[in-house]
């Protein structure tokens, strides 16, 4: 018969001992931190294309874009010629990533976040022109296309066992190199058989950006997570997957897409 009083059965040979389950217990409430940190950043980033997909559309609509630009049709189809304050808006998010490579490392939450959703909108201002030079289609195209692709590689980066941490020179080097490309297929080569390399590249760099900084930042979490820093480290992380996402939509977009 069985001795109910026995304590044996509290010992630790019986079920999980208190090391394990302190283990268990921490490494569950890790794992909860570590979804909410993603989801927050993914909560940005997706807010962040959102935003810059309505400010594109509503501009493009409004009387204001024709002070920004002037449509032309060409051999080649529609071209955009910039007015004065159309060459602001398409260079207005390079002084937004200024403050992110020189202000932002010690700016506060509330500062990062208003620079986010600035960048966003003036992202959005600059893509206007792209419902005027592609088809309704191709735009929507491209852009559920870019989804799918950013979803799955995302989920890869997360979820893979292989260290991607060898990428990150590699890939930024070749977005520089990729820069750099098109000033001067822009200003100098304007050949149609360099953009189109240029497209594919592209597309092939951002994707692989995609899968190597979703790593980066589920491994970053361990080391903010708790600190005054995990606030902002969200938005930071967010920005670097909304440029993802936006780059690889427009690579994506000048390969697939049809001209008016």
């Amino acid at each position: 018969m069985a001795n109910w009083n026995d304590d044996r059965a509290t010992q630790q040979g019986f079920g999980m001992s208190p090391s394990q389950a302190g283990n268990v217990a921490d490494r569950t409430t890790f794992d909860a931190g570590l979804r909410k940190h993603m989801l927050s950043i993914y909560n940005y980033m997706a807010s962040g294309v959102l935003l810059t997909g309505i400010v594109a559309m509503l501009f493009v609509n409004s009387p204001y874009f024709e002070a920004a630009f002037r449509v032309v049709m060409t051999d080649r189809g529609t071209m955009i010629q910039p007015t004065m304050l159309g060459w602001i808006i398409q260079l207005s998010p390079l002084a937004f990533m200024a403050f992110w490579w020189f202000g932002a490392k010690n700016a506060s939450k509330t500062t990062l976040q208003v620079m986010f959703w600035g960048f966003a909108a003036a992202f959005g201002l600059s893509l206007s022109t792209i419902f005027v030079i592609y088809t309704g289609q191709s735009v929507a195209t491209a852009f559920f296309a870019t989804a799918a692709a950013f979803a799955g590689l995302s989920l890869y980066g997360y979820t893979t066992k292989k260290d991607l941490s060898g990428w990150g020179s590699f890939l930024i080097m070749g977005a520089i190199g990729l820069f750099v490309a098109i000033l001067l297929n822009a200003f100098l080569f304007q050949s149609g058989m360099f953009q189109l390399a240029i497209s594919v590249i592209g597309v092939l760099i951002f994707a692989g950006l995609t899968a190597y900084d979703t790593q980066r930042l589920k491994d970053q979490y361990q080391y903010v997570r708790g600190t005054e820093f995990a606030g902002r480290a969200v938005i930071f992380g967010a920005l670097n997957l909304y440029l993802d996402f936006i780059n690889m939509f427009i690579f994506l977009l000048q390969l697939l897409g049809n001209r008016e």
